[in-house]
């Protein structure tokens, strides 16, 4: 037993709640308040980075805190897919508050305080919520992350800003409530158990109407997954302040839907079982029409931060198709797309909240040419539109060419079709935007006599070559996840190396 381990694993969970009373008492004092938060970040990454390194020794790490009722209790594991989230979740997280510096700072915004404080329960949460040991601990942890993101989707302490956030909270905790808690206590009896097992917790002989019936109801209650009908939640959010949304969108809050998503269909059903079920392949669809459904309206939205977040629902489709593939292909394409999808995806919105501070344009309409003024985000966000789209030399091309896969071996045509369709359709609304950026129509801009300033033709003119990017810190937020993107192409290695461990540890 590795005390110093089990002890790392409670100060992960501890820590970002503990440094909460740090930034309150630091309110007043800006760069003190962002040290504090910087430092817990720094605190935060060695920790998971030294639990990572204990898992890939070898070490079995637990931690027990407290027993409700004999078999229900509070306790915390290490496995490979909670790793991997909790790698993503802190370094994002220390990527994150570098922009966030720039951001809330160039744009004035008040409340920053509570911003960072309800930013680090959040984190904190989501460090619960990966080493969870059951679906107990885990439903804890879940509803503490929606509760602590509501006020950082209400931020604005507008009227649009509170209807966002009702919607937020009602569709989450509705979707939790009704159908989620009923199928955590409902597998407890059906089960016996809570605990997430390798190859799932179901006898053999489980009555598969029963076990099919329980599936639905745990998709729908992972209302994180924003899988349709339960998605409008994640474009109401979008009110919210961009490192607000990036948090939701690449951080916590969707890759907290996924991942449970994930690790109940391993841990609680098994691929075996998940296989054989009479609902599977209803949901499967149901997930693909998500992918193909959010797409289509994706295109359709000119307001830029509305696009991405119905790309997002689309994006999470394919985690979810991933799942119930019930294939190691599947697993693969699922696990590695919620890395693939956080760092392009924390990208994208960046240059979106970059676009909003340095230009104070939000429409698509509104941006072409900017890549003359902000030429570093619009490479930038053609990267991390490579990425989402699933093509070399990013990292989103693994994990597209897995789940891909996975649709051929068990023979789903149709979802394999539905998942080029929709790469297409990613091509069709995120490339325009930096095509436009850099070759805009011409005839868009009026002549100018300026000589000086702008470049002349026979009808009219490009815009001015005045360089005008993003304040530093959120440069440096951009360039680091847009690097990222490129480095999980040529070396997503340890990615496949832990869910690897996963499925050698099925078999």
């Amino acid at each position: 037993m590795n005390f110093s381990l089990e002890l790392m694993l409670q100060l992960a969970i501890i820590i970002p709640l503990v440094s909460t009373f740090a930034i309150v008492a630091t309110g007043k004092y800006p760069n003190i308040r962002e040290s504090v938060t910087i430092i817990t970040c720094l605190i935060l990454i060695f920790l998971v980075v030294s639990l990572y390194q204990g898992l890939s020794a070898g070490e079995a790490i637990d931690v027990f805190w407290w027993e409700l009722l004999p078999g229900l209790n509070i306790s915390f594991s290490i496995e490979p897919l909670g790793m991997l989230f909790a790698l993503i979740a802190s370094f994002l997280w220390l990527v994150t508050t570098c922009y966030a510096i720039g951001y809330m700072r160039s744009h004035n915004e008040k409340n920053q305080t509570r911003f960072y404080v309800c930013f680090a329960i959040a984190i904190g949460a989501v460090m619960g919520l990966a080493f969870s040991a059951n679906l107990f601990t885990l439903f804890i942890f879940y509803e503490v992350l929606t509760l602590s993101t509501y006020p950082l989707v209400t931020h604005a302490g507008t009227e649009k800003a509170k209807q966002g956030g009702r919607i937020y909270l009602g569709i989450l905790l509705t979707t939790s409530i009704v159908f989620f808690l009923f199928a955590i206590v409902s597998t407890w009896f059906v089960a016996g158990t809570l605990d997430f097992t390798l190859g799932g917790i179901f006898a053999d002989d489980v009555n598969k109407v029963v076990a099919g019936a329980l599936l639905v109801l745990f998709i729908f209650g992972i209302g994180k997954a924003a899988i349709m009908p339960f998605h409008r939640w994640l474009p109401a959010a979008m009110v919210a302040p961009t490192p607000v949304s990036s948090l939701l969108h690449a951080v916590a809050v969707v890759k907290a839907g996924v991942f449970t998503v994930l690790k109940v269909c391993v841990f609680i059903f098994g691929l075996d079982l998940l296989a054989v079920l009479p609902t599977t392949q209803f949901l499967l669809y149901l997930a693909g029409a998500s992918v193909l459904l959010a797409s289509i309206v994706a295109m359709r939205q000119d307001n830029l931060k509305a696009r991405l977040a119905y790309s997002t629902v689309s994006q999470l489709g394919y985690i979810t198709i991933g799942a119930l593939l019930a294939t190691s292909s599947g697993v693969y394409g699922s696990s590695m797309h919620i890395a693939m999808h956080a760092f392009g995806k924390i990208t994208l919105f960046f240059c979106a909240g970059a676009i909003l501070v340095t230009l104070h344009k939000s429409k698509i309409s509104e941006m072409r040419g900017i890549g003359y003024q902000m030429p570093l985000t619009m490479i930038a966000f053609f990267i991390a539109s490579l990425s989402i789209i699933g093509v070399p030399p990013t990292g989103g091309t693994w994990s597209k060419w897995y789940l891909m896969m996975g649709t051929i071996e068990t023979e789903q045509f149709v979802l394999m079709v539905i998942l080029m369709l929709s790469s297409l359709l990613n091509i069709a609304y995120l490339l325009p935007i930096p095509f436009h950026a850099f070759f805009p129509d011409l005839k868009a801009f009026k002549v100018s006599d300026n000589s000086s300033t702008n470049m002349k033709t026979s009808a009219s003119t490009l815009p001015a070559f005045d360089i005008k990017e993003a304040p530093m810190p959120s440069l440096i937020a951009i360039s680091v996840t847009t690097i990222g993107c490129l480095t999980l192409f040529i070396y997503p290695q340890p990615l496949f190396e832990l869910v690897t461990s996963v499925l050698i540890g099925r078999e």
